[in-house]
Parts: structure tokens; C-alpha cells; sequence
């Protein structure tokens, strides 16, 4: 089962992605042509502590607006590198946090529609604060607990519209 990819050429790439459009032919022998967007997996981290979860805002440029979220990201650099190890940079990163430990909890995709890109979810606990060591494009970063209520109040008034980190805590809902 599947279609039969007949050619595939790169129509953009920068250092985070890569579009590929693909001509294929369907089970049925109808052609057509299909754009992927190729990202390299990235990680999510549920930094949780009691009965507060930690979250960022930060600025995201494409809808122009700041949001909050769950800590996330990959290394464009180092797309290979084992997603525990990520999820533990990432989360030092963005929050300053340390983890004593963090647990795989599953694999979703962003946007399988159109784009091959994934991620891990890790339940990160017994944590140490640090010091955040923010990228240039994470300037103004702001990382706090909140209640789980709290949570359901920012999903409701618009203030979380990430669909990772909305489907994160579905997933850890279960």
C-alpha cells in the first residue's frame, strides 16, 4: 500500500528545512504532486514540579505574537543527536531548569498533512533551578510555573494556541 513516488526534487532548502515536491502515481494509477516540508525531529519537555508545570512565552515571528508554550526545540546543527540529550539541552536552555529525571512518553508528528517532522515528548521531574542560556532568536524569553488550572484558563482565553504543546498535554491527560 502507498503511492509510487515516480520523481522528487528539492524546491527550497535553508539551514531548518527543506521543501521537496514529489510527483507520484496513486494505487488507483491517477498521478499526482505533493510538497513536503523535511524538519529535523525536535523534542517537548513537560517540566513538571508537584502540581505546577513550567512553561514559556516567547515572540514567535510567523504569527507575530507572543504565546505561551511548552519548552521545545531542536539543533539544525546536529539534527542526529539523541533526543534525550536534546531534550535535556533544551530544557536547560529555555528555563534554566535541570532535570533529575526525564522520561520518553511518546512520539507525535507536527503536521504529517505536509511535513515528515516529529516529536519526542519527555515528563521531565526532580528539578534544579539554573540559569537559562537563551539563543539570539529566543530574546525575551519568560519561563513560570503554572497550576494545571491555570493551564486550562490560558487554553480557553487564547494565550496557549501551540498545537504541540496542546497536544502534549492531551497525550499526558491520558
Amino acid at each position: 500500500m502507498g503511492w509510487d513516488t515516480k520523481s522528487s526534487r528539492i524546491a527550497y532548502k535553508n539551514r531548518w528545512m527543506e521543501v521537496r515536491e514529489d510527483e507520484f502515481i496513486r494505487e488507483d494509477g491517477s498521478q499526482g504532486l505533493y510538497a513536503v516540508v523535511s524538519k529535523p525531529d525536535y523534542a517537548v519537555i513537560v517540566p513538571l514540579e508537584g502540581d505546577r508545570i513550567y512553561l514559556v512565552e516567547q515572540y514567535r515571528y510567523p504569527v507575530a505574537g507572543r504565546y505561551w508554550e511548552l519548552p521545545q526545540g531542536s539543533w539544525e546543527n546536529e539534527p542526529d543527536k539523541a533526543p534525550e540529550d536534546l531534550a535535556r539541552a533544551e530544557l536547560k536552555e529555555e528555563t534554566g531548569l535541570a532535570a533529575g529525571r526525564l522520561e520518553h512518553a511518546g512520539h507525535l508528528f507536527q503536521a504529517y498533512g505536509y511535513s515528515n517532522q516529529g516529536f519526542n515528548i519527555f515528563l521531565a521531574t526532580g528539578l534544579t533551578e539554573g540559569e537559562q542560556s537563551l539563543d539570539p532568536e529566543e530574546h525575551g524569553l519568560i519561563c513560570r510555573a503554572f497550576s494545571f488550572s491555570q493551564i486550562k484558563g490560558m487554553i480557553a482565553t487564547g494565550q496557549i494556541k501551540d498545537a504541540t504543546t496542546l497536544s502534549t498535554l492531551g497525550l499526558m491527560m491520558i
